[in-house]
């Protein structure tokens, strides 16, 4: 029997089955943001299949043992036992785990000659486990101070909390990154773009106040936000009624990506210009080819919205103009059904770059013959 039997993917719904010899399944279901392999999820299990196996025949036996461990102030909790837990602990062993956590953490430090860093582990366990109430249990013990202060370890739990739309938590600990400043920063890019998720998620006058406000400190100390931070930000205000505040928020993106052209024109669409938007939508016939392999397309709500908009100018000539570029759109299939929502809360993977497999002192190949990056976001 494999180690995990199905990966499955519908829309922006994922399924997780992770089968184990010998033993049930468990299974989550949860809207995901960032994809399992993201968040290292991939490289726990390989740990944690190597680790069941060797506790096969004795797992119920070292359970045991740390039940009494932890209730015992004279025995300690080392390094290979807390790290054997986390990686063989199911739901039923989640309160000793948190109990074996806490005594690791408080234990005296001179006998801990370990650098094993436990917080990105203990959270993907959590993760794996579909338990954000006990992971945000751990995580806010003040037993448990310094334990997880790795910015991975607060984007997985912010994650996970997402993930089960525990959005008001995520404000809580995002405040929290931010009084940390790990690694010297106050808007750690990962972090940023789960809490303007929420933000989006929730879609209130209240998310959109507290989006704005961290938006304003970004630009005021000169950082610049991932994409998909920018796309929360603008959709939300889009949502909003401000598609003011939309257009400056991917104002320094490319405009290229699928996501940031069809906010531009919703936006400029939103503000009566039409005169504006429709430049936007004649752009991608200019430079679409028929051999083209990824098309740049728009989304049907978008082009419903600028019809809206074009309706209410009454002007002849822009009716026609618009009726033109539609009509080219649909004959080169440049209108996609997917929508704006779909897009941007679909499950991100962070790509890494392949290494060069070219012999030493060879260079590499020109940028513009290597394979283009599909045009997906």
């Amino acid at each position: 029997m494999s180690f995990f039997n199905t990966l499955c993917r519908t829309s922006s719904i994922m399924s997780f089955r992770f089968l184990f010899p010998c033993r049930g399944f468990h299974i989550t279901q949860a809207q995901l943001l960032y994809s399992p392999s993201a968040i290292g999820i991939d490289s726990y299990l390989n740990t944690r299949k190597r680790i069941k196996e060797q506790f096969a025949n004795h797992s119920d036996k070292f359970r045991t043992k740390m039940n009494d461990f932890v209730s015992d102030s004279k025995n300690m909790i080392f390094t290979e036992d807390l790290k054997n837990i986390v990686h063989i602990a199911e739901p039923t062993d989640l309160d000793l785990v948190v109990q074996m956590v806490k005594k690791f953490n408080t234990q005296k430090t001179e006998f801990r000659f370990s650098s094993f860093v436990f917080g990105p582990i203990v959270m993907r366990m959590f993760y794996f486990l579909d338990a954000p109430t006990q992971a945000l249990q751990c995580f806010e013990d003040p037993g448990n101070s310094g334990f997880f202060d790795q910015l991975v370890s607060y984007q997985i739990l912010l994650d996970l909390l997402y993930n089960h739309q525990m959005y008001d938590d995520m404000y809580r600990i995002f405040e929290k990154v931010q009084e940390k400043q790990i690694n010297m920063t106050k808007f750690p890019k990962y972090p940023v773009v789960l809490i303007l998720a929420a933000c989006y998620k929730q879609n209130t006058a209240q998310s959109m106040e507290y989006a704005t406000r961290i938006w304003s400190e970004m630009v005021t100390v000169g950082t610049v936000p991932l994409r998909r931070a920018a796309t929360f930000m603008a959709a939300l205000s889009l949502n909003q009624g401000a598609p003011h505040v939309a257009l400056e928020s991917i104002a320094l993106q490319k405009p290229h990506y699928i996501t940031i052209r069809n906010i531009r024109a919703i936006a400029l669409a939103q503000m009566g210009r039409v005169d504006d938007a429709l430049p936007v939508l004649k752009g991608v016939l200019e430079i679409d080819r028929p051999d083209q392999k990824d098309k740049h397309t728009f989304f049907e709500e978008t082009i419903d919205k600028i019809r809206e908009a074009v309706d209410k100018t009454e002007n002849k000539g822009i009716k026609k103009e618009f009726e033109n570029i539609e009509k080219a759109l649909k004959d080169r299939g440049l209108i996609d059904t997917q929508t704006l929502d779909q897009l941007i809360t679909s499950d991100i993977t962070i790509r890494t770059e392949k290494p060069n497999l070219l012999p030493k002192g060879m260079p590499k190949m020109p940028f513009g013959m290597r394979q283009r990056k599909k045009n997906l976001e």
